[in-house]
């Protein structure tokens, strides 16, 4: 399923893209991932600029916990004028980490972006993240801490805590300074052969990029400028998430795996509320 030293042999992204385009041309070539909670009417001016955006054949998932979410009722309106659109309802468990679990398990992309329903990411980067996961790397992340990037607003805990972030770059040389934010592009090939061991907040992002160092596989970034949301609430929870921030973040420095060695140790590190 991948391609790479000690990681099995298998096709990237791109070659499942242009395998697809072969036969179908217009086949989806990424799979948008918004996981929501209560966003109610402010998704839609996210998902309207999503979709000005991106140019790519796309597919866009919503998935939210709960079917009496205030975001399913605009979403399901919205799909009525929008094909490419859907809401899920995730059932792995309650959570950012299993919507997007679920999302990335639904997808029928051979690219997937995890993007937030809070409005806060620069949508109009999509293509750009997918086209490097085409061009070979497993994981695409925006970076608001490389030349060009920037975090305007925002809790000071979480800034304290993206810096951990910046750090792997120049000890573990993972191939992005913003490990930890969500916002990245990945190869789903890649992700269904070393699985999501996250089960809590956001540091799927983080798991994913540590995942792949440990397999000596590549990662890009690109730069973006995060907004703060300016309508709604947010739903980060920092200080809760931290450990399993930190879990991955350990994880990341260390000699090259196999998939099948990354499984074992991923499974073996403390992970108490792990579920299937």
């Amino acid at each position: 399923m991948l391609r790479g030293r000690g990681a099995g042999p298998g096709p990237i992204a791109g070659d499942l893209v242009r395998q697809a385009m072969i036969s179908d041309p217009g086949a989806t070539r990424v799979s948008i991932v918004m996981p929501a909670y209560q966003e109610g009417d402010s998704i839609t001016a996210v998902l309207e600029r999503l979709f000005e955006a991106v140019s790519l054949p796309c597919e866009v998932l919503v998935v939210v916990d709960d079917p009496a979410d205030t975001t399913c009722p605009v979403v399901q309106r919205l799909a009525k004028a929008e094909p490419r659109l859907n809401c899920l309802v995730n059932t792995y468990g309650r959570g950012p980490a299993n919507a997007i679990r679920f999302g990335i398990d639904h997808a029928t992309a051979p690219v997937a972006v995890v993007t937030m329903a809070d409005g806060c990411d620069d949508v109009r980067q999509v293509d750009d993240l997918v086209r490097l996961v085409e061009r070979g790397v497993v994981v695409a992340a925006a970076s608001r801490y490389m030349a060009g990037g920037q975090q305007v607003g925002g809790p000071l805990f979480k800034g304290l805590m993206s810096a951990a972030g910046r750090s792997l770059r120049l000890l573990a040389r993972v191939g992005t300074r913003d490990a930890t934010n969500s916002f990245k592009a990945y190869s789903t090939a890649f992700v269904r052969a070393v699985g999501i061991d996250s089960r809590d907040g956001f540091e799927i992002g983080i798991e994913l990029t540590a995942k792949a160092r440990r397999l000596r596989l590549p990662i890009a970034e690109i730069p973006t400028i995060w907004l703060d949301r300016q309508d709604g609430m947010s739903n980060f929870q920092v200080a809760a998430w931290l450990p399993r921030y930190l879990r991955w973040y350990r994880f990341a420095f260390g000699p090259q795996l196999t998939v099948d060695q990354l499984k074992a140790l991923a499974q073996s590190t403390d992970n108490p509320e792990q579920t299937p």
